[in-house]
């Protein structure tokens, strides 16, 4: 595929990010702080994120599969989730999380249990979504091609 064809799908793909929600104007932020003296900025703390979330994520399943759940132990795991999701734009895991600290507030566990898995289910995908992101950036930049800026125009 030519370096231009690349580009334009990389345009196309981080688009379809933003119109499907799963990513929100807090990642063209965070993508605003990357430069020639720090390339990888936005991989690293995305990784960091990713890093962060499986570890929340299994504390969680953990928490609340307790004979007796401490919602007061499982309610700060939800909110860092939700405030790290939300500082790197991934806005359906925050908007996931919201919910899920509502039925945590209610003790609800049957409720935040099927919220976990909701929560889970919109973190991989995220996961899986900005993973293609940087491997076709990579391919752009492999390729001898400069990343162009995203500017959403829907």
């Amino acid at each position: 595929m030519g370096l231009v064809k690349m580009q334009k799908s990389l345009q196309d793909y981080t688009k379809s990010l933003f119109l499907e929600g799963i990513l929100d104007s807090q990642f063209l932020q965070l993508q605003q702080l990357q430069d020639e003296s720090n390339p990888d900025f936005v991989s690293q703390v995305v990784t960091l994120f990713f890093q962060d979330s499986d570890r929340i994520l299994n504390d969680l399943s953990l928490s609340l599969d307790q004979q007796v759940v401490d919602f007061k132990k499982v309610d700060p795991h939800v909110h860092q989730l939700k405030g790290s999701s939300s500082s790197i734009g991934a806005q359906r895991v925050k908007n996931a999380c919201v919910v899920f600290r509502n039925f945590c507030e209610q003790q609800n566990i049957e409720a935040c249990h099927r919220w976990l898995q909701q929560v889970k289910q919109e973190y991989y995908l995220v996961k899986n979504r900005l993973e293609t992101l940087f491997k076709l950036e990579q391919q752009i930049v492999a390729s001898g091609g400069m990343i162009v800026a995203f500017e959403p125009g829907f």
